[in-house]
C-alpha cells in the first residue's frame, strides 16, 4: 500500500492507495479525521461506436453503516439515491468532466464511497479529490488535477473544511474545485454576503487547492500507470471546405434569428439541405467516407462545429449575439402574480423566452419533510422543487420522476431562498414552492429564484428581502475574452463558462459556477461577479415593480396558524394521559394542534373561529391562579375549616371558614355545599403554589 498526506485545518488529510477495489483502473482511499471515502474508477476499453461526446457517469453513494446506522423503512437496505448523493454526484461530476481529452468516447464510471462517515461534513469534497486521485493514478487520459476545498465565513475570519460543529451559523458556505492555475467550480450560499468577501474566499481557496493538487502529484509519481493513447478525431479537410462554402451564408443569416424556435428551425432546415447534397456517391467516393450512416454523421459534427465558431466568432468580434443584445444586456422582464385563484401564492415570471409558474403553497408541522441522513433526523419546513417538462423546449418524451438536473436547479433556487425565510417562530407555517417551467431558452433555475420571490410575497410569506437571480456566461478565444449577461441556451451550449449568482441588494446568497474549459482566471471571475451584481439589481427592481413587499394576509384557502406559549410543565396537562386531552380538544374543534418541548403550541385551521375555540379551551387549561383576581368556583369538598373550590378546570383553593361570610358561622354548610357555584376571591397564593381564597371579600366587591 502506498500513501501520501498533507495537513489541512490541522488535520492530516491521507490518500492511500494499494489495498482496496485493486480490479478497478484506479482506486484510493482517502482519510480526513474519521471520514473515510472509496474512490474507484473504471474505463472501458472500447471506445463506443458513432458517439461525439464523453459517456461520463459519476455516483456518490453513502452507506449507512459509515455512521453505525441501520437504513430506516421495510427493506432494511440503501435503495435508490437519495437527494443529497444526487446532489453530490454532480458536486463531484462538473470539476471533473471538462478535464478529460477531447476525442476519449469510451465509457467511464466513477464511484464514491462513505465508509466512514466523522464529523468534519466534508465528504462531498473528498469525493471530488478521491476521484481525481483515482484518475490520475489510472490509466485513463485526463488533463490534470482537481483540488477541492470547503471554506466557511464566519465572523470575518475565513475557516478551512469547516465541520459540522463550526458549520452552524456561517456567512459563507463554498465548496471550491480548481486545478493548480485556475478555479473550475464554485457551489455555495450566504448571508448576504458582499462581492469583495466572496472574491477572497475564492482565492482564499485556491492557495489550500494547491496543496491538495501536490499531494495527488506526489501520489502519481510514486504508483501512476502509462495513459492510454487517444485516436484523434482526424477531420476530412476538404468535406469541411465544401461544407463551409456551402452553408457560410445561410448559417450567418440563421443565427442572427432572435426567435430561438425560428432559430433552430432554419438551421435544421440548412443541415438537412447539407446532408442531401453531399450525401451521395460521388461525394462519398471523393471523400473516402465507407458508408452513408459516416458521411451523414461527419456532415452533422462538423456543421455544429462551424455554427459553435460562427456564434462565438459574432460575439467576440461583433460584440453582438443571437438574439441582438449587447454583452451586457439583459431580456424583456414581465411578471404576473396572483394568477391562480386557489393556490396560496403564484406568479408567472417571463424573461425573454424562459418562463416559471411558480407556486407557494402554506401547510403545518404535520407537512415538514424529515431527512433521515448519516448526521441523524432533522426536519424542513420550506421546500422548492423544480420541473423542467420537455414541452418547454418543444420535445416529445415521457414524463419520469424528477432527474439530477431537476434536483439540482430545485436545490440551486432553495438555497438562494432560504437565507431570506422567515424563523418558524415568526412563521411558524411549512413552506412548498414548485416551480414549472413552461418555456425555456436558458437560465431557467433564476428565472425560478425570481418567481419564487413573487410567489412567496403573493402568498403573504414575510421574506426578509427579495431574491433575484441571473446567470452569467464566458466566451473566450486565445486572448479575447467577453462575460455575457443572462445567458441564452445556445450560449450556454456553445460557451465555456455559466455562473448562476442569486442575492438581494444587500448581497449574495447563493452561487455556482461551472468550466467548460480547462479552468477560469480570477481576473474573468471577478468581473463576471461584479457584472452579475450590476444585473442582479437591475432584475430586483423589476420584482419590486411587479410586488414592492409582501401581502400583508393570507389566501383566504391557506390554513390560519395561531401560536400560544405555555410553561413546560404544562404540556403535560394540555396532552393529558395517553393524549387523552389533546385529542378531546382536536374532536371538539376540529383543528391540528402541534406542542414543541419548549411550550409553543401552534394550532392550525380554516376556520379561525374553531382555532379560538381551541385556544381559550387550552388557555382554560394551563391557567393559573391570579392574586386578585375574582373567579367563578365549584365547590368540591367540604371540611371543619372551611371548603374546597375549584376555580380553574384542575386547581383548586381553601376556602377557609372565616372568609366565608361577614358574619361569625359555625358550620360551613350554613353557608354553601359541594356543588355550588361561589364567588371567590385570589388572597394569596405562596411559595408551593397553594391557593388561599375569599368569599367575603369577593361578595364587597360585588
Amino acid at each position: 500500500m502506498t500513501k501520501v498526506e498533507v495537513e489541512l485545518n490541522g488535520k492530516p488529510l491521507i490518500i492511500e492507495t494499494g489495498l482496496m477495489a485493486k480490479q478497478s483502473d484506479g482506486s484510493v482511499v482517502i482519510k480526513y479525521g474519521d471520514t473515510m471515502l472509496l474512490a474507484t474508477v473504471v474505463a472501458d476499453k472500447k471506445a463506443k461506436e458513432g458517439l461525439n461526446f464523453f459517456p461520463l457517469t459519476i455516483d456518490y453513494q453513502e452507506k449507512t453503516y459509515s455512521a453505525g446506522k441501520i437504513p430506516g423503512g421495510f427493506f432494511k437496505r440503501e435503495g435508490k439515491p437519495s437527494e443529497k448523493e444526487i446532489l453530490t454526484s454532480r458536486l463531484i461530476d462538473r470539476p471533473i468532466r471538462p478535464l478529460f481529452p477531447k476525442g476519449f468516447y469510451y465509457e467511464t464510471q466513477g464511484i464514491v464511497s462513505v465508509l466512514s462517515y466523522g464529523e468534519e461534513n466534508l465528504a462531498d469534497v473528498l469525493g471530488i479529490i478521491g476521484i481525481s486521485a483515482a484518475i490520475n493514478i489510472s490509466d485513463i487520459p485526463f488533463n490534470g488535477f482537481v483540488g477541492a476545498v470547503r471554506i466557511g465565513l464566519k465572523d470575518g475570519e475565513l475557516i478551512v473544511n469547516p465541520d459540522i460543529s463550526e458549520s452552524n451559523d456561517l456567512d459563507l458556505n463554498i465548496v471550491v474545485a480548481g486545478t493548480e492555475d485556475a478555479i473550475v467550480m464554485v457551489e455555495g450560499g450566504g448571508s448576504e454576503v458582499s462581492e469583495e468577501a466572496l472574491f477572497e474566499a475564492i482565492k482564499y481557496a485556491h492557495i489550500e487547492i494547491k496543496k491538495v493538487i501536490a499531494l495527488q502529484n506526489d501520489l502519481k509519481s510514486l504508483v501512476g500507470k502509462s495513459k492510454r493513447s487517444i485516436t484523434p478525431v482526424i477531420e476530412n479537410p476538404e468535406l469541411k471546405n465544401d461544407l463551409i462554402n456551402y452553408i457560410s451564408g445561410d448559417i450567418q443569416e440563421a443565427i442572427r434569428i432572435p426567435d430561438k424556435q425560428r432559430r433552430q428551425a432554419t438551421l435544421d432546415s440548412i443541415l438537412s439541405e447539407s446532408i442531401e447534397h453531399f450525401n451521395t456517391p460521388d461525394y462519398r467516393v471523393k471523400y473516402a467516407v465507407l458508408s452513408e450512416d459516416a458521411l451523414i454523421k461527419e456532415i452533422a459534427s462538423l456543421f455544429e462545429e462551424y455554427e459553435k465558431e460562427v456564434v462565438r466568432n459574432m460575439i467576440i468580434f461583433e460584440n453582438r449575439r443571437a438574439d441582438g443584445r449587447m454583452p451586457d444586456e439583459i431580456r424583456k422582464i414581465s411578471s404576473f402574480t396572483g394568477i391562480l385563484p386557489r393556490a396560496h401564492g403564484s406568479a408567472l415570471f417571463i424573461r425573454g423566452e424562459t418562463q416559471a409558474l411558480t407556486v407557494t403553497t402554506l401547510g403545518t408541522a404535520a407537512d415538514e419533510q424529515k431527512i433521515d441522513s448519516l448526521e441523524g433526523e432533522t426536519y424542513k419546513t420550506f421546500m422548492l422543487h423544480y420541473n423542467f417538462p420537455p414541452f418547454s423546449v418543444g420535445e416529445v418524451k415521457p414524463l419520469r420522476s424528477p432527474g439530477r438536473r431537476e434536483i439540482g436547479h430545485g436545490s440551486l433556487a432553495e438555497r438562494a431562498l432560504k437565507y431570506v425565510i422567515p424563523s418558524k417562530e415568526a412563521f411558524p407555517y411549512t413552506i412548498r414552492v414548485v416551480s414549472d417551467i413552461l418555456e425555456s431558452n436558458g437560465s431557467s433555475s433564476m428565472a425560478t429564484v425570481c418567481g419564487a420571490t413573487l410567489s412567496l410575497m403573493d402568498a403573504g410569506v414575510p421574506i426578509t428581502a427579495p431574491v433575484a437571480g441571473i446567470a452569467m456566461g464566458l466566451i473566450k478565444s486565445d486572448e479575447k475574452v467577453v462575460v455575457l449577461t443572462d445567458i441564452l441556451g445556445l450560449e450556454d451550449h456553445l460557451g465555456d463558462m455559466d455562473f448562476k449568482v442569486t442575492g438581494t441588494e444587500n448581497g449574495i446568497t447563493a452561487f455556482q459556477m461551472d468550466a467548460k474549459i480547462v479552468g477560469i482566471s480570477f481576473e474573468i471571475l471577478k468581473d463576471a461577479i461584479q457584472m452579475a451584481k450590476k444585473g442582479r439589481l437591475y432584475i430586483l427592481d423589476k420584482i419590486k415593480e411587479a410586488m414592492p413587499e409582501p401581502k400583508k394576509e393570507l389566501s383566504p384557502f391557506a390554513p390560519r396558524i395561531f401560536s400560544i406559549k405555555i410553561k413546560q410543565d404544562k404540556i403535560k396537562d394540555v396532552i393529558g394521559t395517553g393524549g387523552k386531552v389533546i385529542r378531546g380538544i382536536i374532536e371538539q374543534t376540529g383543528v391540528k394542534i402541534d406542542i414543541n418541548d419548549a411550550g409553543l403550541i401552534n394550532i392550525a385551521s380554516s376556520n379561525e373561529e374553531s382555532a379560538r375555540k381551541a385556544i381559550d379551551i387550552i388557555s382554560g387549561i394551563v391557567e393559573e391562579a391570579e392574586v386578585g383576581k375574582i373567579y367563578t368556583g365549584k365547590v368540591k369538598r367540604v371540611v371543619d375549616f372551611g371548603a374546597f373550590v375549584e376555580i380553574i378546570p384542575g386547581i383548586e383553593g381553601l376556602l377557609h371558614i372565616s372568609q366565608i361570610s361577614e358574619k361569625r358561622i359555625a358550620k360551613v354548610t350554613d353557608e354553601i355545599n359541594v356543588g355550588d357555584e361561589v364567588l371567590v376571591k385570589v388572597i394569596e397564593v405562596d411559595g408551593q403554589g397553594k391557593i388561599r381564597l375569599s368569599r367575603k371579600e369577593a361578595l364587597r366587591k360585588k
